[in-house]
């Protein structure tokens, strides 16, 4: 269970007390507020905190440009026109703060983003959980042999059998080890002094689950989505910005949809694949030796266009 029973209690309380607020309110946003969404088998992202809305950034977009966005007839209108020509400050007035549990090695990539503010839970302080990441059998993949960062096959019978008992034996038997070194008591019951927790961490595998609060802005946030919830992106990081990607849907609709539509739904060409498509619209038939691309360029530009 990825939310222990005192922390659910906590949830059911919070959302049993709503406070009367003058702020922007986002209707959609509200029914995710403080919730968790389970991610993986013990991980979750939950929002704790929100501010804006669509309607903000319309109204920070008028601000700022004031009479040059008069003949746009509506906030969609400006919404789309906004993230059509990259104007981002506007998405910046929205903010949102999440609680996310997650794998170790997951937090390394999406720490990545450092446009954002982390706390993370300290293993200084405290002690971290039993708990481990350990892939559901039809994400037990081998190495691909066309792409250094990706998998390929997915592993069968004894050999993913195989791996998936050295995956949980290595992780339970590195956290023996890390309570015995914390312990401050031998078997027998005679007392020791016990390693210091900021030490005895680094025994722990990549797969341990920690947690922290991310709060980030809406144009850096659709970053983040446009990149980790890519069908590229690793497997174990593009689930949780999916489930990320159903709040901000709901959050801020118009946003979101101008989003999928520009962003993910969307190319970018470079100056030789528009002249491409100029001379293949009349009729010219372009090969990569007569584009000026590259063989590699080549290959992305034919994945789109065909």
């Amino acid at each position: 269970m990825p939310l222990t029973p005192d922390q659910l209690s906590e949830i059911d309380a919070q959302r049993s007390t709503p406070r009367q607020t003058l702020r922007a309110v986002s209707e959609g946003m509200e029914a995710h507020l403080y919730r968790a969404t389970q991610v993986l088998d013990h991980g979750f992202i939950r929002v704790i905190d929100y501010m804006g809305d669509d309607a903000a950034i319309v109204q920070a977009a008028r601000v700022s440009y004031g009479a040059g966005t008069k003949h746009v007839q509506n906030d969609e209108g400006l919404i789309r026109y906004l993230m059509r020509h990259w104007h981002s400050t506007p998405f910046e007035m929205c903010e949102v703060k999440l609680h996310v549990k997650l794998p170790v090695f997951v937090a390394r990539q999406w720490i990545r983003h450092r446009t954002a503010n982390v706390n993370e839970y300290s293993a200084r302080y405290s002690i971290l959980d039993r708990e481990f990441y350990i892939p559901a059998p039809e994400h037990l993949a081998a190495q691909s042999t066309v792409n250094n960062q990706g998998r390929g096959e997915v592993l069968q019978g004894e050999e993913a059998a195989r791996v998936l008992d050295l995956l949980k034996s290595d992780a339970n038997r590195a956290y023996d080890h890390y309570e015995a070194m914390l312990s401050q008591a031998q078997p027998d019951g005679t007392p020791q002094q016990g390693l210091a927790r900021e030490l005895a961490r680094m025994n722990l595998p990549a797969n341990i689950y920690t947690q922290w609060y991310w709060k980030v802005d809406l144009h850096n946030l659709f970053h983040f989505l446009r990149l980790r919830a890519d069908a590229h992106a690793q497997y174990e990081i593009r689930v949780y910005a999916e489930a990320i990607a159903r709040v901000v849907a709901d959050w801020v609709p118009l946003a979101y949809a101008a989003f999928e539509d520009y962003r993910m739904g969307g190319v970018t060409l470079s100056a030789k694949a528009v002249e491409v498509v100029r001379r293949r619209l009349a009729g010219e038939v372009v090969t990569q030796e007569t584009s000026g691309m590259s063989k590699g360029e080549w290959r992305e530009f034919e994945g789109v266009w065909g």
